[in-house]
């Protein structure tokens, strides 16, 4: 938790507008051990990417959209934003080792992260925030 949040600060900071989702409580069985364990699920994401990309459509706000993600959840409001803005282009940015060929199929545009990208694009080490905070990243970000 502290890893993350240290991340979203240096993300706000670079002028990233951060949008949270929220994580619901859910209770799991562990087979192994027959006791049960607290997870957190992930909810709403996926619609709140949709909204997003048709509510920068509606508004004019970009030409081409590129989503980063391999889930075809998004599909649907894809498929809608095309029919609707046919001159505006919606593409894909598929995480390292994520493959979708339905994503590609749909897309104008489709572009796969390679391992390196990660690595060229980090934040230096230490972030030095403008409230001259500075975080450390971690070895293994």
């Amino acid at each position: 938790m502290v890893r993350h949040r240290s991340y979203i600060s240096c993300l706000e900071d670079s002028g990233i507008t951060v949008e949270l989702a929220r994580f619901k409580d859910k209770i799991v069985k562990c087979f192994g051990c027959n006791t049960n364990i607290k997870r957190h699920e992930e909810k709403e994401t996926d619609v709140a990417i949709a909204v997003k990309v048709l509510e920068l459509l509606f508004t004019d706000a970009c030409d081409v959209c590129l989503i980063v993600s391999g889930d075809t959840d998004i599909v649907p409001a894809v498929r809608t934003a095309q029919r609707m803005f046919p001159s505006k282009q919606i593409g894909f940015l598929l995480p390292y080792k994520r493959h979708n060929q339905e994503l590609a199929s749909i897309a104008n545009l489709h572009f796969k992260l390679k391992k390196d990208a990660y690595v060229r694009h980090q934040f230096t080490d230490p972030v030095v925030l403008k409230d001259g905070r500075s975080i450390a990243k971690p070895t293994y970000w």
